[in-house]
């Protein structure tokens, strides 16, 4: 299931996070990915070690942690620690499948969903599609700022390159109660019944 969650974050928490934004320091993208898609990801990873990166971490954990209809969609068991990406012109994120498990030891987390936070508004660049391929069908996403898309991480997925402007976004993954991702669905329209 994909799913498009709007208003994550709400007017206030989004002039904060972009206040924030603008004092990060970036790195490599590369740094943060895996070998397969470490060939295909041409992007930018905010550094949140800082004191300002920490408060924007915490930010946007709450809020995306504390949504409903995320935690009636997802069965959140855990979640990662979370990525803001940036990509300007000429950047993109190659067509991949995320890592099955990520982390070492007790925090191995097992990634059933990923989770796309739009922290740029749709007319702050061109291009930078993030595209989903579903069963059957091929999805692009390019949704407003402080709205999120859910979706399988065994979809293959990608970014389209970024031409003028850019795009930030806040990435995660989530290991569900409910690993099937079927029976997530099931109960999440059964919920969504009453």
């Amino acid at each position: 299931m994909d799913l498009v969650i709007g208003g994550v974050l709400d007017p206030n928490d989004l002039t904060q996070v972009r206040m924030d934004l603008a004092h990060l320091t970036w790195r490599d993208g590369a740094e943060t990915a895996g070998p397969v898609a470490r060939e295909v990801k041409k992007n930018q990873q905010a550094d949140l070690s800082s004191q300002i990166g920490a408060s924007l971490n915490r930010r946007l954990e709450t809020a995306i942690q504390s949504n409903p209809v995320l935690s009636s969609a997802a069965r959140p068991k855990r979640f990662s620690p979370l990525l803001v990406s940036k990509t300007e012109l000429g950047g993109a994120y190659g067509t991949h499948v995320d890592n099955a498990f990520m982390g070492q030891g007790p925090d191995r987390l097992r990634t059933d969903i990923s989770f796309t936070l739009f922290l740029s508004d749709p007319e702050d660049y061109e291009g930078g599609e993030l595209v989903i391929d579903l069963p059957g069908a091929q999805q692009e996403v390019k949704l407003r700022a402080g709205d999120a898309v859910l979706y399988p991480s065994t979809s293959l997925h990608g970014v389209r390159p970024v031409t003028p402007g850019k795009r930030i976004v806040c990435v995660g993954w989530i290991e569900s109660f409910v690993p099937d991702a079927a029976d997530r669905e099931l109960l999440f329209d059964m919920e969504n019944l009453k």
